[in-house]
């Protein structure tokens, strides 16, 4: 942006704005979230958990602006109740803004693309539920693959007796997963290689306590400090330090679960080591995605079954993310838990009319076929009339005034002042 400016400015004679670029999750602290009210940015990059506090909250005036709104990596979030809490959180903020918003969804790993564009777009209409209309771009690129499946042992069938526990098994005593007799003295030795023959690289597992003892056995396995774990129980300061020292040439791997799947800018990564089959092929694809991180680059993963199972559905995957056949994701249907928050969350900042917040749900796609019935099954429960008395001790969240058709909430926030 600099640069375009400089440029402007040079041959044109023009000034440009430099954007001002905020960020607001629960890692912010509380003296930024007062400038940022004091001091709206251009740009604000969020959450969906944040934007719904934000919503609720006195710093809402911030929203009344904002005309785009950009979901990235939105294949996490369409097939997921935590979707479902961020399509109502749109229709929130549109409402805030008072005009229709440019939604754009960004992701390489998203299908079908009808059911994609009818979460982002949502829809109107009183009676008959009518989708807003979306423009589809599809690039039709794949990605390129250079994938291995390595079983690093000549039978997976002879591993030893005290092979590691089934899901769910009870290991009695101190020994761990990789200190029993398993395929991990194999893996080892070889991962080790792989990173020393690199100069970046990222090795995924399915589990932050896996992350954590695999880190700590390569290290001693190379007698000085070559891989660190990456999580999300990783306090924020400290995963900042460790992809910055990735990217920098310091740190030769990481070994992460999905903390470093979608959306972190991770530099230059050689090579992307997957243990286990990977949770999905979309999940595979974003994980050995991260190496060659670039347009047409090549990306060149290895993945180490643990097991003869695990083996083939490798294989299998394998051969689905060299495709990018991507599983399809459906949107889930009328979560009321998820609605039950964010009515909530409606009414506290004043009196609301029950039409206009039924009317609101229904323009959300997971909500687009809310029966009236179930909708004011959920204001019954929030206003504390329940199908039986083993719920008398919950308190209601709310008074629904059934007369004047108008909910309100029994912890009323006041309306914000603007900061000083």
């Amino acid at each position: 942006v600099q640069g375009i400016a400089r440029v402007a400015g040079q041959s044109e004679g023009e000034t440009v704005h430099i954007p001002e670029v905020a960020i607001r999750t629960g890692d912010t602290p509380a003296d930024a979230r007062v400038r940022m009210a004091r001091r709206p940015p251009d740009i604000l990059i969020t959450t969906p958990e944040s934007l719904f506090l934000v919503l609720t909250a006195r710093a809402r005036e911030i929203l009344g602006s904002v005309e785009t709104v950009i979901v990235d990596e939105i294949h996490a979030l369409v097939g997921t109740k935590r979707g479902a809490h961020l399509a109502l959180s749109l229709e929130r903020l549109e409402e805030i803004a008072g005009r229709p918003l440019q939604r754009i969804g960004l992701s390489a790993t998203q299908r079908p693309l009808d059911e994609v564009a009818r979460y982002l777009g949502g829809g109107t209409g009183a009676r008959t539920w009518t989708p807003r209309p979306v423009t589809r771009v599809d690039g039709g690129v794949k990605k390129a693959f250079d994938l291995e499946v390595e079983v690093p042992v000549e039978d997976m069938s002879r591993l030893g007796e005290a092979a590691e526990p089934a899901p769910g098994e009870v290991v009695e005593g101190p020994a761990s997963v990789l200190e029993r007799r398993s395929i991990w003295p194999a893996i080892q030795p070889r991962l080790l290689e792989l990173v020393r023959a690199h100069r970046s690289t990222i090795v995924f597992v399915n589990s932050r306590r896996l992350a954590e003892r695999l880190a700590a056995a390569l290290n001693e396995l190379a007698g000085e400090p070559v891989a660190r774990a990456h999580h999300g129980s990783v306090a924020r300061e400290q995963r900042l330090e460790i992809e910055d020292a990735l990217k920098a040439g310091r740190l030769p791997a990481l070994v992460a679960t999905s903390s470093l799947e979608l959306g972190i800018d991770m530099g230059a990564v050689d090579l992307v080591v997957q243990i286990e089959t990977p949770i999905s092929v979309a999940s595979g694809i974003q994980r050995i995605g991260r190496a060659s991180h670039q347009v047409e680059a090549v990306s060149r993963g290895v993945i180490f079954p643990k097991y003869r199972g695990d083996l083939l559905a490798s294989a299998a995957i394998t051969q689905a993310m060299k495709q990018g056949a991507v599983e399809e994701t459906r949107v889930p249907a009328n979560p009321l838990d998820v609605l039950a928050q964010q009515i909530v969350a409606m009414v506290a900042l004043g009196e609301r009319r029950v039409d206009e917040v039924y009317a609101l749900a229904r323009r959300a796609a997971p909500f687009s076929a809310l029966p009236r019935a179930q909708f004011e099954g959920v204001l019954d429960m929030l206003s504390g009339r329940y199908p039986s008395d083993e719920f008398a001790e919950l308190r209601p969240r709310l008074v629904w005034d059934r007369l004047r058709g108008t909910v309100l909430s029994l912890i009323h926030i006041s309306e914000p002042t603007r900061p000083t």
